[in-house]
């Protein structure tokens, strides 16, 4: 029942959820003089960072043929470095999003569940207005873009979730342990080397140790973020049984994230 109802709250709120992110997205680049360009840029800025260290300079050899060029290698980042955006720039607003709108968690009636929803949203809108640019990239660089491209829709639905189900959670803690917000940045950064987003999974240091191995298939991302290599990049279908463990993984995640949140909500009017 609990789920039910939660979802019928969700969805007797999904104008103002709308109407949320509508106004954070216009807000995030009021008095830039690029606006939603930065949309763009700031995906293609850091892939130009991450192609020079990791593709030019440090000349990685992989096993993989479709990695043979540094092109190659920025098309396969980009595949990955999209959604790893909208999941670390989630977290991190996620962590904040109390506190920037604790006026209105003060009023009475208010729905505060949409604030993290929103926050998700925001930056998975974004991370849409990104994928032409990447479509853009491939076809340019001479990289086909195939049927394939379309198994990144179930992708971001699993991502959705599990994103989601971490921001109520971190959303909740930060509200009355401050200190999270400090430690949210320096756990990030692991979790970007410790997810095949630099580097294939397929990598021979990866596969000769069964540490590392196993390391990366118990995180959920590195199944999300191959999911949407496989797609973009390799062409080809993803490893679907991992996609459904992961999946359900990750509705467990967000269920019980909304209820933590759902069970301490009370406490945030008195905490911002």
């Amino acid at each position: 029942m609990f789920i039910i109802d939660k979802i019928k709250t969700i969805y007797r709120s999904r104008l103002l959820i709308s109407t949320l992110v509508n106004r954070e997205l216009k807000a995030r680049y009021r008095g830039s003089v690029l606006g939603f360009l930065w949309t763009f840029l700031n995906p293609m800025l850091l892939m130009a960072v991450y192609t020079l260290a990791f593709g030019i300079i440090l000349k990685p050899r992989y096993p993989n043929p479709e990695l043979k060029t540094a092109i190659d290698y920025s098309l396969f980042l980009f595949s990955g470095l999209l959604p790893w955006i909208w999941f670390s720039a989630s977290i991190i607003e996620g962590g904040n999003i109390l506190f920037v709108h604790g006026s209105m968690i003060k009023k009475v009636m208010f729905p505060v569940e949409t604030l993290p929803i929103m926050t998700v949203t925001a930056n998975f809108i974004n991370f849409l207005l990104g994928l032409p640019i990447l479509i853009i990239f491939f076809i340019a660089l001479g990289h086909p873009i195939t049927p394939y491209f379309l198994f990144s829709i179930p992708v971001m639905i699993i991502q959705f979730f599990f994103t989601l189900g971490l921001t109520f959670f971190i959303a909740a803690l930060t509200v009355h342990f401050k200190d999270i917000q400090n430690l949210i940045a320096n756990l990030l950064t692991l979790w970007f080397f410790a997810t095949p987003i630099i580097y294939p999974f397929s990598f021979d240091t990866i596969q000769k140790s069964s540490w590392i191995k196993t390391a990366l298939l118990l995180n959920p991302l590195t199944h999300i973020i191959e999911g949407y290599q496989y797609a973009f990049f390799f062409g080809s279908l993803p490893h679907y049984k991992k996609l459904i463990v992961t999946f359900i993984f990750s509705l467990v995640i967000f269920f019980m994230g909304y209820y933590f949140f759902d069970r301490v909500k009370d406490t945030f009017a008195e905490e911002v």
